[in-house]
């Protein structure tokens, strides 16, 4: 069964509401259409409602399982209602005129349906830039507990191979803390996809084999990574050069005695540079399927979209999200 296939088993019927603020594009409302129909998600559309049901019948598509939400005509006292709370969410950092404000914009509008309960999951991006989708859900749901930081990772996906790959979309700088939060993140992903995690803290060296600052950040996050997870600890290891984590004959020679030498599925990279092409020359030169970016470490999902995203794009982002809130229930 693949990837998809399993989510779609698993979430179907199970009425996921998921909110999408791009209702006017003609690939989140094909999408958004035909996930209803499967009875994959309960779809709520934000938009202008004259827009999108003429774009709904230029389409010829059937709005009877989508819900409409234009967030200029929201009653008054359902709009209160969202300012308070956002205020409130915000512990003294927004006013209300701050708040009315950003609750004109659809990406705040979706995310605090989410962040208060009316939905359980968001995905954006499709027109507008990963910012815009990332700093409300940072501002209004926020990072769930136990991670100071969210990050990026890929699900890299080939016939019945399945790894995950992070952070290769968020973290800039990345130090040993914020790499090993990445790691016990990574893990979380990696079960919700089925995989057993044997994380492996990428670098340059094996066991120590070479030394230097950036040797330590990685010998110092394996050491954090198993703090912050106990229950994971003999399923994180590090220094690991790539081939010594995947190859085993490789490992028994670089790092005897190692549970995730030669046998890792989830990699965390000491650098958004080295995750980023790391993922790329899999997927172009290993002909992987990258599946992402996911964002991990916030405490209810909020998926982002590339701007150059298909219809089934947004279809399989859309139905990733579900089933991380299917996780969440």
């Amino acid at each position: 069964m693949s990837l998809f296939d399993q989510f779609k088993t698993e979430i179907k019927g199970q009425r996921i509401r998921l909110v999408f603020p791009e209702g006017t594009d003609e690939r989140v409302l094909t999408a958004a259409v035909e996930l209803a129909q499967e009875d994959l998600v309960s779809p709520i559309v934000l938009g202008d409602k004259e827009a999108i049901v003429a774009l709904s019948k230029k389409l010829q598509l059937s709005l009877n399982q989508v819900e409409i939400v234009d967030i200029k005509t929201v009653p008054t006292d359902q709009r209160v209602k969202m300012i308070q709370a956002l205020v409130e969410r915000r512990k003294g950092k927004t006013d209300e005129k701050t708040a009315e404000k950003w609750l004109q914009d659809e990406n705040y509008f979706g995310t605090m349906l989410v962040q208060m309960g009316a939905a359980e999951g968001m995905v954006s991006g499709a027109v507008h830039p990963t910012g815009d989708t990332v700093r409300p859900a940072l501002q209004l749901i926020k990072t769930a507990p136990g991670s100071r930081r969210i990050s990026g990772a890929f699900i890299m996906q080939k016939g019945d191979q399945r790894f995950v790959f992070a952070d290769c979309a968020i973290n800039i700088d990345i130090d040993a803390e914020t790499m090993a939060q990445i790691a016990v993140q990574s893990a979380k992903t990696a079960k919700i996809f089925g995989i057993d995690p044997k994380v492996a803290m990428l670098s340059f060296s094996t066991k120590g084999s070479a030394r230097g600052e950036q040797v330590e950040k990685v010998q110092e996050a394996t050491k954090l990574a198993k703090e912050l997870a106990p229950e994971l600890a003999d399923q994180i290891d590090g220094d690991l050069q790539f081939d010594a984590a995947v190859v085993e004959k490789v490992a028994n020679a670089k790092a005897p005695g190692s549970a995730v030498a030669g046998q890792a599925n989830v990699f965390v990279f000491p650098s958004l540079e080295a995750g980023n092409i790391g993922y790329k020359i899999a997927q172009r030169l290993g002909g992987f399927e990258a599946i992402g970016p996911i964002l991990q470490g916030l405490a209810k999902p909020v998926s982002d979209l590339s701007r150059g995203a298909s219809k089934d794009d947004v279809v399989k982002v859309a139905i990733i999200t579900a089933a991380q809130a299917l996780a969440q229930r």
